[in-house]
């Protein structure tokens, strides 16, 4: 079912009790599409679960989809596809409860901290949490805006990039220092020497907090 706008859904056609059409719009444009069966198996979800169910993402429209770089052919434009932040659920546990009810299609996007769920083919992709997660029992939002997106991987990672080549710059710089030491004075050698030194250990600094990142 589709609709221009979320505030058009009739109410005699929502059936859902712990969500809203708004919940399931399209964040962008606030269209709504929807499938029926898809949105019972939410629901029965979140009755398994005993929690609130925080949307990062539901429905999609095209222009959006597009935006935010989606697939071009993803459940998120069928109304079929949920991206389900982890804030107050144990990831292990929600995946089984999610394919109890009947989902079939699973992104795992740890870094972001949520999961993507959806009813089309049987797929899944992504980095499983190492560490089980404690459950939470505090109230949250029923929905909330987008995350923030941060890379899945240090190969997709800007910052990653710019670190390194930043690092190796202080170290290139540190050989040029360290090869025209010879020339200048003693005091001026002893001010080259603890800048390198300085120089080294930012460079290493930084290279160790972005790899810290990606290992915790």
């Amino acid at each position: 079912m589709y609709f221009n706008h979320w505030s058009k859904v009739p109410a005699s056609l929502w059936k859902w009790s712990n969500f809203s059409p708004e919940e399931i719009a399209c964040r962008g444009t606030g269209k709504i599409g929807f499938d029926p069966l898809t949105m019972t198996r939410l629901q029965r979800l979140r009755e398994i679960l005993g929690a609130p169910i925080i949307l990062n993402s539901a429905f999609r429209s095209p222009e959006h989809n597009q935006a935010v770089g989606g697939a071009s052919g993803s459940q998120h434009l069928k109304g079929i596809a949920f991206d389900v932040s982890m804030a107050n659920h144990d990831p292990v546990r929600f995946e089984a409860a999610a394919r109890e009810v009947g989902f079939t299609g699973f992104g795992f996007y740890r870094r972001n901290n949520f999961i993507h769920i959806d009813t089309g083919p049987a797929r899944e992709w992504g980095e499983r949490w190492s560490v089980k997660a404690d459950e939470k029992d505090t109230a949250a939002p029923r929905f909330s805006p987008p995350p923030k997106h941060r890379p899945e991987k240090v190969t997709h990672d800007k910052a990653a990039g710019a670190t390194a080549v930043g690092a190796s710059g202080a170290l290139g710089l540190v050989s040029v220092v360290l090869g025209a030491i010879g020339d200048l004075s003693p005091t001026a050698q002893i001010v080259a020497v603890l800048g390198a030194v300085l120089l080294s250990l930012g460079g290493l600094y930084l290279i160790r907090e972005k790899v810290r990142e990606y290992i915790t």
